[in-house]
């Protein structure tokens, strides 16, 4: 019955295309999540007034984020090639689509840990630091449980987000759903391919908005 709706559709490679998503989105959340906390956690500690104060180190790290999270990210891979290139060796496939999705997506994580950060009631920071709290203490038993709700949901949206990027990286060969509907659907004029490349995208967003919402809700004590 599938055949007769959707002729076009090679489920096989369906299923090879949605791994490939999954890989990319899985591998380029887990060190976005890492290099996002990061990122915002130096930005936070190094802000005026903060246990790390220095306005030339928040400045640095502020432009840098500025700029990456300012740049188109379809821009952005053209511009990565010659460092993707160095790094994965191919500009190819579904691992060389990583350090660009990483780098597109971090820094636009790092302002969501760095707002998630400051919303932290100060009371709670200056009386960990009043009973002689390590910075080291401050931010594992402190900033990061008080802040976790927030990252969550921040890494879920990153996430949603993170999908996008990988179909746009499917447009220049880096494999996945975006690949596939874009060579298989939008340039044959198969528009079964290109539907069934969509919903399967839409419901990826879908379950991950889920339990994005339901880790968030577990989290938050209020």
């Amino acid at each position: 019955m599938l055949e007769t709706y959707l002729p076009n559709v090679k489920w096989d490679r369906m299923y090879e295309a949605t791994v490939e998503t999954l890989y990319m989105t899985g591998v380029s959340v887990l060190v976005t999540f890492i290099f996002g906390i990061v990122l915002g956690l130096l930005l936070f500690l190094t802000s005026k007034g903060h246990l790390w104060e220095n306005k030339v180190v928040n400045l640095v790290v502020s432009g840098l984020v500025n700029i990456f999270r300012s740049i188109p990210f379809i821009i952005l891979i053209v511009l990565l090639i010659p460092f993707t290139k160095a790094v994965v060796g191919t500009i190819i496939g579904e691992d060389a689509a990583l350090p660009a999705l990483i780098i597109g997506a971090a820094p636009f994580y790092a302002r969501m840990v760095e707002i998630a950060l400051r919303e932290i009631d100060k009371g709670v920071i200056e009386a960990a630091k009043a009973m002689g709290a390590k910075t080291s203490t401050i931010i594992l038993k402190v900033l990061l449980p008080e802040s976790m709700p927030a990252l969550v949901s921040g890494i879920t949206v990153t996430a949603i987000a993170l999908v996008g990027y990988t179909a746009m990286a499917g447009v220049i060969g880096a494999g996945g759903l975006g690949n596939l509907v874009y060579l298989e659907g939008f340039q044959r004029s198969r528009d079964d391919v290109t539907l069934v490349g969509t919903i399967i995208i839409l419901i990826i967003v879908f379950i991950i908005q889920f339990f994005g919402d339901m880790i968030t809700s577990k989290l938050d004590k209020r």
